[in-house]
C-alpha cells in the first residue's frame, strides 16, 4: 500500500482515543468495536446490572451507549449488530456520574451535592424539588414523585458508583457517612424499582459488606460472568478486524511485520481475564489506542501513568505494605469469593484489591472455587514493579530522581556510578519490611528496582552453558549481573572469584545483541547492606 493510500485508509476511521461519549464517537466517524450483541442481551430484558472493571477499560463509553440506545433508539447504531435485533421503544434516561462527588471534604458537602445531582438529573424527566417545603424532606419528595410513575417509566444509569467511597478510605467516619447517604438513595430506588425499565451501574471496586449492597441485593453482578467477559476491552479478533489499517501503519513505522506487531501487542497489553476459566481474555483498550496513535514510540507503558494508580490502591498502601519482592512475580491462589468483592473497607485483601485495580488477572482455574491470579502482561508487570519500587523507597525523596533516570544511567554511566547507586538504594530500604537475607532476595530487589526504572530484566537468563542471575538491555548496552550473597562479609573474595569464573566459563551475555557488553560480578554483604565487593569481568566490556 502506498503512503497516500495508507493515509486514506487511516483517515476513513479515526481512533476513539479518549472518547467516552457514544454519540460523539459515531458522529465523528471514529472506530467503534461492536459490542452491541452483548449490549442487546443485557438491555433486551428488564434488569438491574452491576459490572466492576479496572480504569481505562471503557466503562463510561458503555454507559453512554446504553444511554443512546434507550433515549434515541437505533438512531446512532447504523451498521451495528443490534440494528437487526432491537425492537423496543425509547425511554426517559437518567444518568448519574458519581465520580463528580469524590472530592467533597465533608458529609454535609457530599449530601448537598448528591441532592443537587439527583434533583438536576431527575428534573429532566419531571421531578421538581421544592426547597421551600420544610415539612417534606428531599428524599420524601423524591419518593412521592416516584410513587406516581408507572411500570418501566425510565432507565437509570450510574457510572463509578464507588468513587465517593474510595476517595475517603482513609477517613472511616466520613466513609460511613457517605455510605449511609448513598444507602438511603438506593433504598428509595429499591422500594420503587417497578418504575425502572433498566438499571445499569459500573464501578472499580465492589464493597459487598456495606449497607449499599443490602439495598441492592437483587442486582445481577456480571463482573465474573463468562458470558460478558469481553464486554469491555478488545479481543484479538476485534483488533485485527477493526484496526487493520493501524496494524499495517504500525508495522511500516517500526520496520517489521504485522504479525510481529500483533505479538508485541499480546505481550504488552493483552491477558486480562474476567471469568473463572481464563479462556476469554482482552487487551487494555487505552494502551492499544495509544500505541496505534504513536507506533513509532514503541510499546510504552501507557496504563500506569493514566489509570494504573487508582486512588483506592494508593490510599491502601499508605497504611499497608506490599508483599516482599521475592513474591513479586509468584502466582497466587485465590477463591472466587475473594475476587468478587472487597468485603470490608477497613480490612481489604491486597490480592482482591490488586485484581479489581487491574494489576492481577485470572490465569488459570484450579478447581470449582479457586483460581490462580498473576500479572496479565508486561505493561502491568512493569507497572507493578514501579509500584514496588515506589513503595520500597517510600519517603526517600533523594532517590526518586535516580529511579526515573536509572535506564539512562545504565546506558551512559560507568559501572562505579551504577553500583554506587544500587548501594544507595539498598541502604535506604527499610530492612524490617524488605530484608535481604539470601541471594534470591537480593536478586528480587534488584529486579524490582530495574523494572521500576522501566526496564525489562531477564532473570536467570538461559544460555548454552548455564543461567546468569540477571541481564538487562539499554539502547546501547547489555548488562550481566552475577550475584553472590554473604551474610556477614565472610568469604567475600572467594565468592567474588566464583562469580567472575561463572561469567567467564559460561560466557554469559555473549549471544549476538549488537550492544556493548558489561558483565559485573557482585557480592552483597548482608551485615553492611550493600554490594561490598564487585568487579567488571575482564574482556567482557568493550
Amino acid at each position: 500500500m502506498s503512503p497516500e493510500a495508507q493515509m486514506n485508509a487511516l483517515s476513513a476511521k479515526a481512533l476513539p482515543l479518549g472518547t467516552s461519549d457514544f454519540v460523539a464517537l459515531r458522529n465523528s466517524n471514529e472506530i467503534y468495536v461492536d459490542k452491541t450483541a452483548l449490549i442487546y442481551e443485557l438491555a433486551s430484558v428488564r434488569s438491574k446490572i452491576l459490572i466492576v472493571r479496572p480504569r481505562r477499560f471503557g466503562k463510561s463509553l458503555l454507559v453512554s451507549t446504553f444511554e443512546s440506545l434507550f433515549k434515541n433508539g437505533l438512531r446512532d447504531f447504523s451498521g451495528l449488530k443490534i440494528e437487526k435485533l432491537w425492537k423496543d421503544k425509547t425511554y426517559p434516561v437518567v444518568r448519574l456520574d458519581f465520580s463528580d462527588l469524590k472530592d467533597l471534604p465533608s458529609a454535609e458537602e457530599f449530601q448537598k451535592s448528591l441532592r443537587s445531582m439527583i434533583a438536576t438529573a431527575f428534573a429532566a424527566i419531571g421531578f421538581r424539588y421544592d426547597p421551600a417545603n420544610t415539612v417534606s424532606l428531599f428524599l420524601d419528595q423524591f419518593k412521592l414523585w416516584l410513587s406516581t410513575l408507572g411500570t418501566n417509566s425510565f432507565v437509570l444509569l450510574i457510572d463509578e458508583y464507588d468513587a465517593p467511597l474510595t476517595a475517603h478510605l482513609d477517613n472511616s467516619s466520613l466513609f460511613n457517612e457517605i455510605r449511609t447517604a448513598l444507602s438511603r438513595f438506593y433504598a428509595v430506588i429499591k422500594r420503587y424499582e417497578g418504575c425502572l425499565r433498566f438499571f445499569f451501574m459500573t464501578g472499580i471496586t465492589k464493597y459487598s459488606q456495606t449497607s449499599i449492597f443490602s439495598e441492592l441485593n437483587n442486582f445481577d453482578d456480571i463482573t465474573l460472568n463468562p458470558a460478558y467477559a469481553t464486554l469491555l476491552g478488545y479481543t484479538e479478533e476485534e483488533i485485527k478486524s477493526g484496526f487493520a489499517a493501524y496494524l499495517r501503519n504500525a508495522a511500516e513505522k517500526l520496520g517489521t511485520t504485522e504479525k510481529h506487531v500483533l505479538q508485541n501487542l499480546r505481550d504488552n497489553y493483552d491477558g486480562f481475564s474476567f471469568e473463572p476459566s481464563a479462556q476469554s481474555h482482552v487487551f487494555c483498550p487505552w494502551s492499544v489506542l495509544n500505541f496505534f496513535k504513536y507506533p513509532q514510540q514503541g510499546f510504552k507503558n501507557y496504563w500506569y501513568e493514566s489509570g494504573g494508580q487508582p486512588s483506592l490502591l494508593l490510599k491502601y498502601l499508605e497504611k499497608h505494605h506490599l508483599v516482599r519482592p521475592e513474591s513479586f512475580d509468584v502466582p497466587v491462589a485465590m477463591t472466587l469469593d475473594e475476587l468478587g468483592a472487597v468485603r470490608q473497607y477497613d480490612k481489604l485483601s491486597v490480592e482482591a484489591l490488586l485484581f479489581q485495580a487491574g494489576y492481577l488477572t485470572i490465569r488459570e482455574q484450579l478447581n470449582v472455587a479457586e483460581v490462580e491470579v498473576g500479572y496479565p502482561n508486561k505493561e502491568v508487570e512493569l507497572s507493578m514493579a514501579r509500584l514496588y519500587a515506589d513503595e520500597m523507597l517510600r519517603d526517600i525523596n533523594r532517590l526518586d530522581a535516580g529511579i526515573s533516570r536509572l535506564a539512562k544511567m545504565l546506558d551512559r554511566e560507568c559501572p562505579e556510578t551504577v553500583i554506587a547507586y544500587f548501594n544507595q538504594v539498598f541502604n535506604a530500604i527499610d530492612y524490617s519490611r524488605y530484608p535481604v537475607v539470601n541471594e534470591a532476595s537480593c536478586r528480587s530487589h534488584l529486579q524490582v528496582l530495574l523494572m521500576g526504572g522501566a526496564m525489562v530484566p531477564d532473570v536467570e537468563k538461559h544460555s548454552a552453558l548455564g543461567r546468569s542471575d540477571l541481564e538487562v538491555e539499554t539502547p546501547h548496552r547489555r548488562w550481566v549481573f552475577e550475584l553472590k550473597f554473604s551474610a556477614d562479609g565472610a568469604n567475600a573474595e572467594k565468592l567474588l572469584r566464583s562469580a567472575v569464573m561463572q561469567i567467564q566459563d559460561r560466557r554469559y551475555g555473549e549471544a549476538p545483541h549488537g550492544r556493548e557488553l558489561i558483565a559485573v560480578a557482585m557480592v552483597f554483604n548482608g551485615r553492611e547492606r550493600r554490594f561490598a565487593r564487585w568487579e567488571v569481568v575482564p574482556g567482557a566490556a568493550a
